[in-house]
């Protein structure tokens, strides 16, 4: 890792006490599938050493893979506890033909599944445990009893929610108040140029009313933003692999590409990369607590880490060009 790039900074998780790095890095797609122990320690320790401190993973990425391959690099890098915060996240479930442990947040599978994901990440407690997905099956007052029991017993510090409504997580906070259960504290959503409603509009008065923080997911909608799918799709893209045909299908969005020329245009005259201005533009958010990094290599992982130096070249102008596009 260079020396030339800016200080981390940390923000707190919403209203609760824990701070995150405004960039973490994320093992979704890669781990297990592009990226595997050795490269994985790499790209943690480069990660580690810019000061990221905030590491998302889930159970279902590479069928759990990924949490064994983050875990031993842990391990190996000799990390001490609490240097680091760490997510997963439970609701797809990696059992196939197995009642009750697929696309669920009933209590038998979160109750079993936690377990499963620490002793594959070998660790005691994560500090961050996600319901990945909202379960319209399951009571949600049953959610909230089994992801509060979790955070009691000490295998979670904190809970929270990914890509669930403003009014799946308004009930399930209040269902905790009332009960004086722990209350999710962090939701991960998609967010970045191209998704922006839930983020901006939908989730607009749970901050003030309910200190949620934001974890997000996707700063550059899958690689669409750096600008390398508008002559395109490349070989070993994440558009080019099987199973992300919704990446595929952005990525022939012959719209969506103007706009992103346009994009890479406004970049190359403010002297950086697309990849790092789009990442500044999330980072920039306020309500936004870390921006979560993905990378197939070291050197992508560095090039994105230089987002830090952009944050501080964000004029009101350069935003309002960047809003033009993307408006």
């Amino acid at each position: 890792m260079t020396n030339s790039l800016s200080p981390m900074r940390y923000k707190r998780l919403g209203t609760a006490g824990l701070k995150v790095s405004q960039f973490g890095f994320g093992s979704w797609v890669t781990f297990g599938r592009q990226v595997d122990t050795g490269l994985a320690k790499e790209q943690m320790a480069a990660a580690f050493e810019a000061g990221v401190n905030f590491f998302d993973n889930a159970e279902v990425y590479s069928d759990g893979q990924s949490e064994t391959i983050m875990g031993r690099a842990i391990r190996d890098l000799g990390w001490k506890r609490h240097e680091y915060v760490i997510s997963t996240k439970l609701f797809w479930g990696i059992h196939e033909g197995v009642v009750n442990m697929k696309n669920t947040l009933n209590r038998k599978y979160l109750m079993q599944a936690i377990d499963a994901s620490l002793e594959r990440l070998g660790l005691d407690f994560v500090d961050l445990l996600y319901c990945h997905r909202p379960d319209p099956e399951t009571p949600i007052e049953e959610t909230v009893y089994a992801m509060s029991d979790i955070v009691a017993s000490g295998k979670a510090l904190y809970w929270g929610t990914s890509e669930w409504s403003a009014e799946e997580i308004r009930a399930a906070w209040e269902i905790a108040d009332k009960r004086n259960l722990r209350k999710p504290v962090v939701e991960q959503p998609q967010y970045n140029l191209i998704h922006r409603a839930r983020v901006e509009v939908e989730y607009a008065r749970l901050y003030e009313d309910l200190g949620i923080g934001l974890t997000t997911w996707s700063p550059l909608a899958s690689g669409i933003l750096t600008g390398k799918y508008v002559d395109g799709i490349p070989e070993g893209s994440r558009a080019s692999l099987s199973g992300y045909g919704f990446i595929t299908k952005q990525a022939s969005d012959a719209a969506l590409i103007e706009k992103v020329r346009a994009f890479v245009a406004i970049a190359r005259e403010a002297e950086t990369s697309p990849a790092k201005l789009a990442l500044a533009w999330t980072a920039s958010n306020p309500k936004v607590s870390s921006v979560i990094l993905g990378a197939s290599s070291v050197a992508q992982l560095e090039e994105n880490l230089g987002a830090l130096e952009v944050l501080d070249r964000l004029t009101p102008e350069l935003c309002a060009r960047i809003e033009g596009v993307f408006a």
